[in-house]
Order: C-alpha cells, then sequence, then structure tokens
C-alpha cells in the first residue's frame, strides 16, 4: 500500500507552508497528498453555530487543497475534517502515513514560540517522520543534513535522509559530532588521548554507516565530523541545508524520553524544515 504524506492545517500562515512543502514533497516522491484539520468537539454549540463552525473547517480544508493543486497540478489529493485532540489525532492519521508534515507553530500558540505544542506533542509521540516546516519551503541549497550516532533512531533516520536526497537529486551530509572532554589547565600533554576519545565516539557510526552508501550509490554522501555539541552543529548546518533529518532519541538520552534533548533543541533552532524520525515497529516496515 502506498502511504500518503499527511499536512495539518489550520488557517494559519506557517500551514499554508506546510502545505506548499508537502505537496512539493509528494510530487518529487511519487506519492498522495492528504490535508487534514482536527477541529474541537463543538456538539454543545447551538445548531446556528455549529453548522457555521462546520462551513468554517470545510471551507480551510478546501482552500489548502485548491493550493496544493495549484503548487502540484496532477498531484492526487484527498481531505479530511476529523474531531477531538489536534495532537491524538494527528499521532492517529501517522499510523497509515509516509510522514505527517506541519507547520513550526500554529493559530493557538504563544507568538514568541519557535515550535508549537501540536508539533512538539506529534513529534514525540508519533510513529513515523514527522517535519516541521521551519524556514521557506522555497529553498534550494542542494544538501539534506542527517544527525548520525548509530543509534537505532539515527539508522531510521538516515534511511529517510537518503530518501529525501535521492528524491531531491540532493548531496547527503552525515554529521557525527563528539564532545571534548573537560581538561584542566595542563593538558597539553593529552593530544594523544584526545584522539583516542575521538575515535572511540566516531568509529562506531562509521562503521554502522559504511553499508549505507552501497544502498544509494545515487546520493553523493559528505561525512562530516565535528568537535561540540550536535545540536549546535545540526542547527549550523541547516543554514545551508533544504533538511535536516534528526532520530526522535540518540544514544545519549533517557529511556523515558519521548523526545531527545538534540532532536528537541534542533527543532527549536534550525534554519530549515526538520525531519524528526522514530523507528517504526517491526510488523509495519
Amino acid at each position: 500500500m502506498v502511504k500518503p504524506i499527511v499536512v495539518a492545517v489550520d488557517g494559519s500562515e506557517p500551514a499554508t507552508v506546510a502545505v506548499h512543502w508537502a505537496a512539493d514533497d509528494a510530487c518529487r516522491r511519487g506519492l498522495p497528498l492528504r490535508i487534514v484539520h482536527v477541529c474541537e468537539d463543538f456538539s454543545l454549540l447551538p445548531d446556528e453555530a455549529l453548522e457555521t463552525q462546520r462551513n468554517y473547517c470545510e471551507g480551510l480544508v478546501a482552500a489548502a487543497a485548491d493550493r496544493a493543486r495549484e503548487r502540484a497540478p496532477g498531484l492526487q489529493i484527498t481531505t479530511e475534517r476529523t474531531t477531538g485532540n489536534v495532537v491524538e489525532g494527528l499521532i492517529a492519521e501517522a499510523g497509515e502515513a509516509d510522514c505527517v508534515v506541519l507547520g513550526s507553530r500554529g493559530l493557538g500558540g504563544f507568538t514568541g514560540l519557535l515550535v508549537g505544542s501540536v508539533g512538539l506533542g506529534v513529534a514525540g509521540h508519533s510513529p513515523g517522520p514527522v517535519v516541521i516546516v521551519r524556514g521557506s519551503a522555497e529553498a534550494a541549497h542542494g544538501e539534506v543534513v542527517a544527525g548520525f550516532d548509530g543509534s537505532p533512531a539515527a539508522e531510521a533516520a538516515l534511511e529517510y535522509a537518503f530518501q529525501q536526497a535521492r528524491a531531491r537529486k540532493a548531496r547527503l551530509r552525515v554529521m557525527y559530532a563528539w564532545r571534548m572532554p573537560i581538561t584542566g589547565p595542563y593538558a597539553f600533554g593529552m593530544a594523544d588521548t584526545i584522539r583516542n576519545i575521538e575515535q572511540g565516539e566516531v568509529e562506531p557510526a562509521r562503521e554502522r554507516l559504511a553499508p549505507w552508501p552501497g544502498k544509494y550509490p545515487d546520493v553523493p554522501v559528505v561525512e562530516d565530523v565535528v568537535c561540540g555539541h550536535p545540536a549546535y552543529a545540526l542547527s549550523n548546518a541547516s543554514e545551508s541545508a533544504d533538511l535536516v533529518v534528526v532520530g526522535s532519541r540518540g544514544l545519549g538520552g533517557f529511556a523515558s524520553a519521548v523526545l531527545g534533548s538534540v532532536s528537541h533543541a534542533v527543532l527549536h533552532h534550525a534554519a530549515c524544515p526538520v525531519a524528526v524520525v522514530r523507528p517504526r515497529p517491526s510488523s509495519e516496515e
């Protein structure tokens, strides 16, 4: 079964940008587009007000579909209007989707927030990739950036990054970031030790990356080893990237955390769209 790209709309400007991004991505990757609006339960409203609200929601979805058709003529598009909790509704949609696409912040958010609570909630619990569209849908730098540390979530993210790079005919930059150990003022003799630490941090990830270029021989790959915090390195790289792809939680996260500190920070600070990828249950692969 071909899974659609699901894009959430709420009438906000960031949601409109997300529709443009999702339509472009669906066209590039030969996938259908599903436009979804989850509205609150207004069943207790008087009949006249309820009808007005229903018409508004239907008009919102129809307008988004028109924008997508203008953006990508011939694209297969379906729409859905559901009622209930927005995060729960979109997570339910994610189970049958290739990915879920959202704007960075919807109508209900505080203007000072860089990523809204809905985006964080869906990214933290979705069973598949979630793309938060930050920046512009028009960027064309020719590069996809993937953060990689060898964790299962990073492996899933890497596969999605390769698929995106192939569809875009872009270069894939795979970034490993390692941390310099805290040393005292007499660390001048620690060069070999630091080199060994770097190798110990990076080599296992490189070994796990090694088979991937063979699976995608048409995708140029650049390995980028950076000394520093991975969130800072990926946010910097986002300035010249079309998409940054991260795992939902890496090797350094707490097992109970639904969204790791690196992915959380990148969502807030990246200059381009960010995909957060969680490994799907094996029965869905």
